[in-house]
Order: structure tokens, then C-alpha cells, then sequence
């Protein structure tokens, strides 16, 4: 290569070559000292924004788990108080069922009390039951949180949400809505045009066996009731039919079958009387000696036989609910017989079943004489219904329902209402209280689901979130193995650069020798 006193070209070449070893040693300095091979735009323009858009979503995914955990927070205080409300409830149940011994009658102002003190304790549980100001166990409206950042392939992105519903355990009695729809089916079965039920209720309804005042000796005369035998046997001289009538009497009440009331009020009759709580058939029957009923009935037909085979049907009144129309939240259900009116109102999502334990627990809790109410469940219809009984005398029964323009009652309706002063409240109470749990329980149970439901979430995007960082790792971090190798080679050419300038430079010294 010839060289001049004017260009050196070697040199030249020995300085380029410096320069794209200085220009890589730079590169590689900078890969060691940020631990990524593309830092900015300039280094890579479409690794850079697809890891930044990423980027951007993993810190997104930070402020959702603060959601998501604030959310578990909340849904697990709720998830505490319903289960402390359903130890509570589980207790007040206990000393309900005691009160039903007519021994502990002289106590049952000390259990009352206990009663009470354990209902002003959910309710304070209640009240209290809030995280940072959310408290899912009063009202009925959803909490949404953050649960999920979800991005498209066209770019687009959105986020996605966990909704919990809320659990209302206050013992609000809702407010009654005053519009009324023509033609409103309100989840009656049989409605008229103003969306209303009405019936006759009839109070004596039951079953009659009269015996004949000249029982012939040594006779047998035999019920099955509830598929029990049970059979007296006339003296070898006779009986009254009062006799006769006091002897099954007796058997009957030995049974203990709840709802089922024996009057023995006429003489000469035994008459069975079902409540409406006492929904079994009973059977009557004689075997022997044809001639010994004088009626089977309340009409007074005597069987061609002698003997009668009845079915005791129940003597309360039964409302059925459509197994197809909706409850929507609102919507008041108005229970009226004779001068007293009985109501409960809808809350979200709730079902016929929901309703016909409302209205019971409405009528329960009010201890009218004689006025017994029971949720019924047909299972070849799939329908509910509400039997109401009044054993004091026929009367109208009338149900109507308002459009949904109420104020839901709450899950624990009623409860303020417990009473065991007398032997019939404790029986009312009893079945009031079972409602009552039921809810507790659901509640707790529904907590529980949302806050396995989040927490599942939780791991979810935490995996997710890792799985990101590792995508952009290995899109922008550096090899730090590779960059070390290359950063000691590097270095050697770099010196063996500035070597080779070196004696490029040289070379017009030989030049300047030549004039010697």
C-alpha cells in the first residue's frame, strides 16, 4: 500500500477498524450494565414496543392484585360475620327447641331473654361487617372487582371483572311497593285479572267416625294412620262409643304426629283434623263387623260395608306459586286473612321457594291464635306452595303481589320477631328459626364460593404475570455470558487496534528518513 506525506492509509484503515471495535465494545459495555440487549427504541424499534406493551400490562396486573385482594378482604369479613351469624342463630335454635318442654315453662322469660341478647349480637355483627366502607351483608346490590386485564389480537383490551353478589342478613321487613299491574301474574299459579289470589278458607275440613251406641261385644275396631295399626277391642258386655271413641283417641295422640289434632268434642265421634303442618295420608278403617260406623263422614252417609276408608286431607288453605315466572327484586307478596295482613318482598335472585318461606316466617313471627303457616314442595310438579291454616273459623284468604316497586326484606327477617312466651309461640318459632338458618348458611356458603373464586384468581394472574416477564426476558434481556466472552475479545482487538494505528502512524516517518 503506498503511503503519502499527505494521506496514510493505513492509518486510515487501522482507525476504522478501531472505531467498529470501540463502537461494539460500547454495545456490549452497555448490554453488561443494563442486563438487557434492547434498552430503547434505537436498539431494536419492534422488539422495544412489543416488550413495553407488555411491560405496561404486568404493571397493570400489579394494581388489579391490589383489587383482587382487597376484594378477598372484604368478601372474607362478610364470609366471618355470616358464619358467626349462623353459630348465633344455631344457639338461639337450641334454646328455642328447649322451650318447647313444657317443664322449662316457668323459664321461658330467662330464654327469652337469652333470645334476644343473642339477636342484638348479629345484628351488631352485622352492622359492623365492612371493609373500607363495603359491607356485603346489607342490601342486595352487586360489588364488582378488578379481576383480570384481557387483551385482544387486534390490539384492543379490556378488562374483566368477578361480580359478588351481596348476602342481606338484616331483618328488615322491606317496604311494600303500592303499583299493581293488571293481569300481573306474579308468580301465582292461578291469579285473577288484578293479579290476585283469593280463596274461602275452611276450617272444617276432617275426618268423622261416629260409632254406633249399640257396639256389639267383643268388636274390633281398627285405624291405620300413618301406616300405624292401631285397634280397640269392645268388652265381651259392650261399650259406649264414647268408650270406643276415648280408647283410639288416646292411641292416636300417642303417635306424636305433628299437625294432627284429635277432637273428641261430639259424642260419639272421633274426628281427625289436619291442621295443615300434617301432610301424610291417614288412613281409616275397620276390619271386623260391618255395621259398627253409623258414618264415615262428615256428610253422614254410612259406608254399604260398615266400613270406612278415608283420606285425611289437610285443613289449611294452600297457595301455589308458578314454577316458571320470575321473583324479580322488589316485588311484594301480601298474605291478608280476615283483618290481618301478612307481607314479605322479594330480593334479587330469590325463587318461589324463597317467597313461601318469607310469607311463613311473615305469619310465624306475627303469633295469631290459631293462624299456622307451612312451605310445601310438590315434587311431582316441581311446585311450592304455602298451606295457611286458621282454626278458628272460615275466613277469607287473599294473596296479592305488587309489580317490583318495593324494597327488598332481609335475609333474616323475622328474627326480631321470636317469641317462646307460650307453648304455641315456641312451636311458631321454631319453624321461623329453621328458615332463619337456611339463609345464614346459604350466605356463608356463597362467601365462601367468592372468595375461593377470587383467590383462585389471585394465583391465576400471578402465574400469568411471571409467564409475562419471562416473555420479555427473552425478548430484551442481555446473555450476560455471551456479553462477557464477546466484551474480552473485544478488548483484545480493541488493543491490537491501537497497536496496528500505531504503526500506521509510523509510516511517514520512514518517508522523512529518505531526506537524510
Amino acid at each position: 500500500m503506498n503511503n503519502t506525506l499527505l494521506t496514510n492509509n493505513s492509518a486510515m484503515v487501522a482507525l476504522e477498524t478501531l472505531r467498529g471495535i470501540n463502537k461494539d465494545l460500547a454495545m456490549v459495555q452497555a448490554e453488561i450494565s443494563t442486563g438487557k440487549s434492547v434498552a430503547n427504541a434505537r436498539d431494536n424499534a419492534a422488539i422495544w414496543a412489543i416488550s413495553t406493551v407488555m411491560s405496561t400490562d404486568v404493571d397493570s396486573f400489579k394494581q388489579i392484585s391490589d383489587s383482587r385482594n382487597k376484594g378477598s378482604a372484604t368478601v372474607g369479613v362478610a364470609r366471618n360475620a355470616a358464619e358467626s351469624a349462623t353459630s348465633l342463630i344455631q344457639e338461639m335454635k337450641e334454646l328455642i327447641v328447649s322451650a318447647q318442654d313444657d317443664l322449662n315453662a316457668d323459664d321461658r322469660a330467662r330464654i327469652q331473654a337469652d333470645i334476644a341478647a343473642k339477636r342484638d349480637q348479629i345484628a351488631t355483627t352485622v352492622s359492623a361487617a365492612q371493609f373500607n366502607g363495603v359491607n356485603l351483608v346489607k342490601g342486595t346490590e352487586d360489588v364488582t372487582f378488578l379481576a383480570s386485564l384481557d387483551r385482544q389480537s387486534d390490539g384492543t383490551i379490556s378488562t374483566s371483572n368477578i361480580v359478588v353478589g351481596r348476602q342481606d342478613l338484616t331483618t328488615s321487613s322491606g317496604v311494600f311497593g303500592t303499583a299493581i299491574s293488571a293481569g300481573l301474574s306474579a308468580g301465582f299459579a292461578d291469579v285473577d285479572a288484578t293479579g290476585t289470589n283469593t280463596t274461602t278458607m275452611d276450617a272444617a275440613t276432617g275426618k268423622t267416625l261416629q260409632f254406633n251406641i249399640t257396639a256389639a261385644n267383643s268388636a274390633t275396631y281398627s285405624l291405620t294412620v300413618n301406616g300405624t295399626q292401631l285397634s280397640y277391642t269392645t268388652a265381651a258386655s259392650g261399650d259406649t262409643a264414647d268408650t270406643i271413641r276415648d280408647a283410639l283417641a288416646a292411641q292416636v295422640n300417642a303417635l306424636g304426629i305433628e299437625g294432627l289434632v284429635v277432637d273428641t268434642g261430639t259424642t260419639g265421634q272421633l274426628r281427625l283434623l289436619n291442621t295443615g303442618s300434617f301432610t301424610n295420608i291417614t288412613a281409616l278403617s275397620t276390619a271386623d263387623t260391618p255395621g259398627n260406623f253409623v258414618a264415615a263422614d262428615n256428610d253422614g252417609t254410612t259406608p254399604a260395608d260398615g266400613n270406612a276408608l278415608q283420606t285425611l286431607a289437610q285443613r289449611a288453605t294452600s297457595i301455589d306459586f308458578s314454577t316458571t315466572a320470575a321473583f324479580a327484586e322488589g316485588r311484594g307478596f301480601r298474605v291478608t286473612l280476615g283483618s290481618d295482613s301478612f307481607e314479605y318482598v322479594a330480593g334479587k335472585g330469590e325463587t318461589a321457594q324463597d317467597v313461601a318461606r318469607g310469607l311463613a316466617t311473615a305469619i310465624g313471627s306475627a303469633s295469631i291464635d290459631g293462624v299456622t303457616a307451612q312451605v310445601q314442595f310438590d315434587s311431582a310438579t316441581g311446585a311450592w306452595s304455602l298451606a295457611v291454616d286458621d282454626a278458628t273459623g272460615s275466613q277469607s284468604l287473599t294473596i296479592v303481589a305488587n309489580d317490583g316497586q318495593g324494597t327488598a326484606s332481609g335475609g333474616l327477617f323475622g328474627l326480631d320477631q321470636i317469641d317462646v312466651g307460650t307453648a304455641e309461640d315456641a312451636i311458631a318459632a321454631l319453624g321461623n328459626i329453621e328458615t332463619l338458618l337456611n339463609n345464614s348458611i346459604s350466605a356463608a356458603a356463597a362467601f365462601g364460593s367468592d372468595q375461593n373464586r377470587i383467590e383462585s384468581q389471585s394465583e391465576f394472574v400471578t402465574q400469568l404475570s411471571d409467564s409475562l416477564r419471562s416473555g420479555i426476558g427473552t425478548l430484551v434481556d442481555a446473555d450476560l455470558e455471551a456479553a462477557s466472552a464477546r466484551l474480552q475479545a473485544l478488548q483484545v482487538q480493541q488493543q491490537l487496534g491501537t497497536q496496528a494505528l500505531s504503526i500506521a502512524n509510523q509510516s511517514p516517518q520512514s518517508l522523512l528518513s529518505l531526506f537524510q
